[in-house]
């Protein structure tokens, strides 16, 4: 991760869940542990580079836990750690503020 600018809280805060996807992450893992094939079918769109990307800071920051199992082929299954788990009521709130937003008027309807 880079280097924060202010040192403040809030920029840290931000500068790890910034990004389209890693907001979605967490609301993908709020229900319990997924393999990536799974993370991959829920969060369409995203490619394999950029979910492995994701996962990987989430995990290096303590959000994301990874545990490869011992099996052939090898199963590797993604969960949210207890601080994860503490971004969830804000995951929530996120999706409860916009969803009082009023929707922008089109350009074509204002006409």
């Amino acid at each position: 991760m880079k280097d924060t600018v202010t040192g403040c809280s809030i920029e840290e805060a931000m500068r790890l869940l910034s990004g389209r996807w890693r907001g979605v992450l967490i609301y993908y893992l709020k229900d319990g542990d997924k393999r990536f094939s799974d993370l991959r079918r829920d969060m369409t769109g995203i490619s394999q580079r950029m979910l492995t990307l994701d996962l990987r800071e989430m995990e290096a920051a303590g959000v994301v836990t990874r545990t490869v199992y011992p099996e052939v082929p090898p199963r590797v299954v993604y969960g949210l750690t207890p601080g994860g788990h503490r971004l969830l009521p804000l995951i929530d709130a996120l999706g409860a503020w916009f969803d009082t937003l009023e929707p922008p008027v089109s350009d074509d309807v204002a006409a």
